[in-house]
């Protein structure tokens, strides 16, 4: 295990402790050990092959001995034991928003919940509202969570999918029988939210690859299983869905099951016009539902299929009936944006502020990933909550990345990173002074506390982008995906605002955000704006959401020279003056 998911698993424990009701000093230790582990500047595995543990502040006798087995085994029976005594309801009523462990302890010892469905019936009862610290409106945002909880339960972020996604892939993809794969459904299509997982395979012996698919490592239940078709369980609550397929028939297969239904009722229209038949079998010589395969036109691929209906080939993010066909058959589709093409990477977080990441090990991250420059944005001030950094610690940390430059200059790397802050939006000014903001290489400006108002709202956003120091404008709406809705914000106005003066918005590519919206993306091009594609990053992992964010937008019909951090330093420099000369 790496320093990350161990200090994961000490911070849960934490959690777990005082769901519990034990000592506050016993879970205060775990979550300062995971907070001291997750701020080393080296290998956790390399501290404890060592013997060093004892070196870190906070790390006692017992501490160093449960790292230790979860650092060498890759299980603690510790863990395993404590989340074993614990009722499953109460560790589910931490998915509440609104609900910590202190107040779920309360509302188990006061009125003996100790699931969300007994969480949910108090609530209506009204016996919540009259427990000291909760009152009416709490008790009213934790049936909208219930309820929001039940709406998405069977909804996935993107990256969850792909994490479900990839072993059952490299299963296909290695099986003898397997000719050909693919992921299919929204997942191909890049849509931020998932339902169902669909993967395509074509074979001369479908029955031996379901077989073997239904016995793959995590997979909690076998939900049907035929000749061609499986659907399974997997053990985070995804359901997954396995079609087999001739290879013949694959071209086709995998073109409808990717879908989307509205694109799919297009392609299908397209045929008949031309005298054919389009379904998951094949494109047919026929006026009827047919399979037969004499009448089959042969395709090779998806990009023959399209050109038999005169259209030139659509990627699958953009099938979504809106626009695609227009485009394809005037002419090739613009090439859109891949995750390579992104040269470095502007909204991060490090240890200064809520991030788990030093200077040094930011530089190391970028560089192993291939990108040349990365911005250091720390929150503000204002941002209590994160660590936010006041006006002195900002100028201190420009000065930290000055000096680290310099050596990385010296030392004969290629590599720069940007001094910057993800500055709050208050309800009447920025949360540092223009002077401050002067020092800065790129400002990303967000809202963090909207009001209820749409009109304020779009104010402080509009208002932000007319600072000549603010270069962008973060995760504009502030949605979480399957957690929080966009606060209200009028887009077309921002949008409008962001053209005028040439300020960029960001897309904002951690999975629970993907903020601006994919919709919104093309009126913003015909605008002019460029995009900022950022990962938000907090962790070494985070990097990884570069290439989600790339897949989501190209559904927004993103060229790379429409994202800012595609240009190679020395451009985006002359693009980073441009505002602040701009008169």
């Amino acid at each position: 295990m790496n320093k990350e998911q161990v200090a994961a698993i000490l911070a849960e424990i934490g959690t777990l402790l005082e769901l519990k009701g034990e000592s506050p000093f016993k879970t205060r230790a775990y979550l300062n050990a995971a907070r001291a582990i997750e701020s080393l500047d080296e290998p956790i595995e390399k501290i404890v092959a060592e013997q060093r543990l004892d070196q870190i502040k906070g790390i006692g006798e017992s501490l160093r001995e449960k790292i230790t087995e979860l650092v060498t085994t890759g299980k603690l029976l510790y863990y395993e034991q404590l989340k074993a005594s614990i009722p499953p309801g109460l560790i589910e009523l931490l998915e509440i928003p609104g609900l910590g462990p202190k107040r779920i302890l309360a509302l188990r010892e006061k009125l003996g919940i100790e699931s969300v469905e007994a969480l949910e019936q108090a609530c209506r009862e009204g016996r919540v509202a009259q427990l000291p610290g909760f009152g009416e409106k709490t008790q009213a945002n934790l049936l909208e969570g219930i309820q929001r909880r039940r709406q998405f339960a069977s909804h996935h972020l993107l990256l969850d999918a792909w994490i479900a996604a990839e072993p059952l892939l490299d299963f296909l993809r290695q099986h003898p029988d397997v000719i050909r794969s693919s992921p299919a459904g929204s997942l191909r299509r890049s849509k931020e939210i998932i339902g169902d997982l669909d993967l395509l395979a074509s074979s001369k012996h479908p029955i031996r690859v379901l077989d073997d698919f239904t016995r793959q490592p995590g997979i909690a239940k076998v939900l049907a299983k035929g000749e061609t078709k499986a659907s399974v369980l997997l053990e985070g609550g995804l359901q997954a869905d396995l079609r087999v397929v001739a290879d013949r028939e694959f071209p086709f297969a995998q073109m409808y099951f990717t879908g989307s239904k509205a694109h799919n009722i297009v392609m299908r229209q397209r045929a008949i016009e031309r005298g054919l038949r389009l379904n998951e079998y094949g494109l047919f010589r026929s006026n009827e539902e047919t399979r037969d395969p004499k009448l089959l036109v042969a395709c090779r691929d998806e990009n023959e299929v399209f050109q038999q209906l005169d259209l030139h080939y659509i990627p699958p993010e953009l099938r979504e009936d809106m626009g695609e066909f227009e485009a394809a058959a005037k002419g090739p589709i613009p090439r859109l944006l891949e995750w390579t093409d992104l040269k470095g990477s502007l909204h991060n977080h490090t240890t200064w502020s809520d991030g788990h990441m030093t200077l040094e090990e930011t530089v190391q991250l970028a560089r192993s990933v291939g990108l040349s420059y990365w911005a250091v944005t720390d929150h503000s001030r204002s941002s209590f909550q994160a660590n936010g950094l006041d006006p002195d610690r900002l100028r201190q940390q420009i000065q930290a990345i000055r000096d680290l430059n310099r050596r990385l200059e010296d030392e004969g790397v290629d590599f720069r990173l940007l001094t910057g802050t993800e500055v709050d939006i208050l309800r009447d000014r920025l949360d540092f002074d223009d002077d401050l903001l002067s020092q800065l290489d790129f400002v990303i400006a967000s809202l963090h506390v909207p009001a209820n108002n749409e009109a304020e709202n779009t104010k402080r956003l509009i208002r932000a982008a007319q600072n000549r120091f603010v270069h962008a404008i973060g995760h504009p709406t502030g949605r979480l995906l399957l957690e929080r809705e966009a606060y209200p914000v009028n887009l077309p106005a921002l949008i409008d605002a962001c053209a005028e003066t040439g300020t960029w918005i960001e897309l904002n590519c951690n999975p629970r955000r993907f903020d601006m919206d994919w919709r919104h993306w093309p009126a913003a091009l015909r605008k002019g704006i460029r995009c900022v594609l950022g990962p938000d990053a907090h962790r070494r992992e985070h990097v990884a959401y570069l290439k989600l964010g790339a897949g989501v937008a190209r559904k927004g019909w993103l060229k790379p020279s429409d994202v800012i951090n595609t240009l190679p330093f020395t451009q985006l420099q002359r693009a980073l003056r441009k505002k602040r000369e701009a008169k």
